[in-house]
């Protein structure tokens, strides 16, 4: 573990942003909390029991070894739903553990069966279909062969869910390939309910879609990047507060991450600072180490761009970020000295280190930058 860093979770943000997202998705509408790729970097295990204690039920995770995860976080019995990968070999676990699952292919629905017919415990499945996204799901032929299946054998599946994936519900320039998902989205759930196969929950929508598009909330709502206070694109924030006298974000971020100055260096005008040449001194500077780097999440393309604050004031990096260590001018920082705070996300006095900062300068997107988050780094709750 990474003890020259820290991240902390702030569990006062939590519960504002749980509490608005139940508030606005209305008491009819169940929240799926996503929290694959280590809860967007905000770490599984101690994310979990936050989200628990503001009222979340059901988790949705990308992969097996996710749910595990999860399920060993639980302060209470919740359902744990993975959209995504299960080894042919954990399909028999999957079942016992009572993991919903999603089904977007015949074999995956037939290995499902086999299981459920040898350990004597029903299958609950979600029937994720293709509408026009085209990355997975069950096509329409697909759909009613994997209808016969369940009919055939109807005391080895729970079917919990109907869904599809929306692509790229953040952003108006898809407003209408979404449409046409939806439509295909309802032509398929005919097919379906025509068959006496009746879902549990129906579910479409992401963060975004939930917000841009009301009509997409169904039964269940797939929230991920909302809830750690993040909109999904600056459109989607755009469209809420569009009708709204109170422009303000409602949304708290919940994660800061924090580390220290490991040593101090006085660096002469005409040398060159890091690896390199890409950062020479123009005057006398006044350099601060920090056991941070690309190794643990903090992008090389934030070379000679990065900011961090120390001391109240935000500091620039220089020179290549490190594997493990980055560089900082402290120069206008009097008093410095090894082992104050150095801000990489979060507030210090009246500044603040937005994740959007890194985003800006590095082209990726917020989601990047969190999911990058090493797990090593040591993740607490305040």
């Amino acid at each position: 573990m990474n003890k020259g860093s820290v991240i902390t979770l702030n569990e006062k943000a939590v519960q504002n942003n749980i509490r608005f997202l139940k508030k606005k998705m209305g008491s009819k509408v169940r929240i799926s909390s996503v929290v694959k790729a280590n809860a967007y970097g905000h770490g599984i295990e101690q994310i979990v029991p936050l989200f628990q204690k503001a009222g979340i039920d059901h988790f949705s995770v990308f992969d097996y070894n996710e749910a595990l995860r999860v399920s060993t976080s639980l302060l209470k019995p919740a359902s744990i739903m993975i959209m995504g990968w299960i080894a042919d070999n954990n399909i028999k676990d999957t079942i016992e553990k009572g993991f919903e699952f999603y089904i977007f292919n015949i074999k995956r629905l037939d290995l499902a069966l086999k299981y459920s017919k040898l350990i004597k415990i029903k299958a609950k499945i979600h029937l994720e279909v293709e509408t026009g996204m085209h990355r997975s799901g069950l096509n329409k032929e697909e759909l009613n062969a994997a209808i016969k299946i369940i009919l055939d054998n109807i005391d080895c599946f729970e079917l919990v869910g109907f869904c599809t994936h929306l692509a790229g519900a953040e952003s108006v320039s898809n407003h209408l390939r979404i449409q046409k998902q939806l439509k295909n989205y309802q032509k398929m759930l005919s097919i379906l309910e025509s068959n006496n196969l009746k879902p549990n929950y129906k579910h479409v929508a992401n963060s975004a879609a939930a917000f841009v598009y009301p009509k997409t909330r169904m039964d269940m709502v797939r929230i991920g990047i909302m809830q750690y206070g993040f909109w999904p694109s600056m459109e989607t924030f755009i469209f809420y507060v569009s009708n709204k006298l109170d422009r303000s974000d409602p949304l708290n971020r919940i994660l800061s991450w924090k580390s220290e100055i490991m040593s101090i260096e006085t660096v002469k005008t005409g040398e060159y600072i890091g690896y390199g040449i890409s950062y020479l001194a123009q005057s006398d500077r006044i350099t601060a180490l920090i056991p941070i780097g690309y190794s643990i999440g903090y992008s090389r393309s934030l070379s000679n761009k990065g900011r961090v604050l120390i001391g109240g004031q935000r500091c620039g990096v220089i020179g290549l970020v490190n594997m493990n260590m980055i560089i900082a001018d402290i120069t206008n920082v009097p008093g410095a000295k090894v082992g104050d705070e150095v801000v990489i996300v979060g507030k210090q006095g009246d500044l603040e280190m937005k994740v959007s900062a890194f985003s800006d300068i590095s082209n990726e997107l917020n989601y990047e930058v969190l999911t990058h988050l090493s797990s090593a780094l040591k993740r607490s709750v305040i």
